[in-house]
């Protein structure tokens, strides 16, 4: 059984930045995304990251590919904060997508 598929979205504070993608483990690509050594990719230049939101995109990595490269092409920082926003409720080819909800501390 294949684990299931998550959208993450990620923000940086210092560079006002947001950063859309797919995994099946978002705490580890948080990670990743802040401390992996190659100084030449797009989340490299704006850290720190900050996990902002995460939505339960289905269980075959086709799914999430799709919804990541959906919301992407929108090039829509509105989209991308109504999905941050925990009071948003996606629909149309967003319905799919089911909050995933965050421990705070």
């Amino acid at each position: 059984m294949t684990p299931p598929f998550f959208i993450y979205i990620l923000y940086s504070p210092g560079a006002d930045k947001y950063y859309v993608g797919y995994t099946t483990d978002y705490e580890k690509r948080l990670s990743d995304h802040n401390t992996q050594e190659h100084f030449n990719t797009y989340t490299s230049k704006f850290r720190p990251w900050e996990l902002v939101a995460v939505f339960h995109a289905g269980d075959e990595e086709a799914q999430a590919i799709r919804m990541e490269r959906f919301i992407k092409k929108q090039k829509s920082r509105r989209l991308i904060e109504q999905l941050v926003d925990v009071d948003f409720i996606p629909s149309g080819r967003l319905a799919q997508l089911v909050r995933v909800p965050q421990l705070r501390d």
